[in-house]
């Protein structure tokens, strides 16, 4: 080396796409949003929708009944499957499927390593935190992703949708007209007619 000279020090080009040793071969970002969605409401179709501009693929993964009578759904697993295939039958990417036990279990099953959560306020925080901390413990390989409702549905959840339809109420706008045409049919309700819910000025 010559003096007054530093050597040249050449950094080390990795190809694209080159994987370290044991690396596996991708899957694909795969994200699984969990749920009774009992009924789907457009909240949950916006998360999912926003989800897809981050992630691969997204499962939503549907609860069946629990023992606990005070969480029996209105609709069964099996309607609540038939609904949510036919409304995102226009996006491939969305795969509807049902689960039982622990949802750490069935993610873990997946090969999904990120679970979906809408959050509608702050109230929704400290429950979805804490559950969050519980699946981390399960499996330290999980992590939860905390998506905002959009603000045309942050005040629109399941249990409201059914307690206003089950009194004869709108719900037109709230949901899609096939979640509110399943709603009236529950209810032996008439349907109404269509309400556009959005922000005005």
């Amino acid at each position: 080396m010559l003096a007054g000279h530093l050597p040249v020090i050449r950094a080390r080009r990795w190809p694209v796409n080159q994987k370290t040793k044991g690396e596996k071969e991708s899957i694909g970002k795969l994200a699984v949003y969990p749920g009774s969605f009992d009924p789907l409401t457009y909240g949950h179709i916006d998360i999912v929708e926003r989800a897809l501009e981050i992630f691969d693929k997204v499962i939503l993964a549907i609860a069946h009944e629990t023992s606990d009578a005070s969480k029996r759904s209105l609709f069964t697993v099996e309607e609540r499957i038939e609904m949510a295939k036919e409304l995102f039958e226009h996006l491939p990417n969305v795969i509807v499927d049902s689960f039982k036990g622990l949802l750490v279990d069935y993610v873990g099953n997946t090969n999904a390593k990120v679970i979906l959560r809408g959050l509608r306020a702050t109230s929704d925080f400290e429950y979805e935190f804490h559950m969050a901390s519980m699946n981390r413990s399960l499996n330290i390989h999980l992590d939860t992703m905390f998506m905002m409702t959009s603000k045309d549905y942050f005040f629109v959840s399941s249990r409201s949708i059914k307690e206003v339809a089950a009194l004869g109420g709108a719900v037109e706008g709230l949901v899609p007209n096939l979640i509110a045409r399943r709603l009236k049919e529950k209810f032996k309700l008439p349907v109404t007619q269509e309400k556009q819910i959005g922000w005005e000025y």
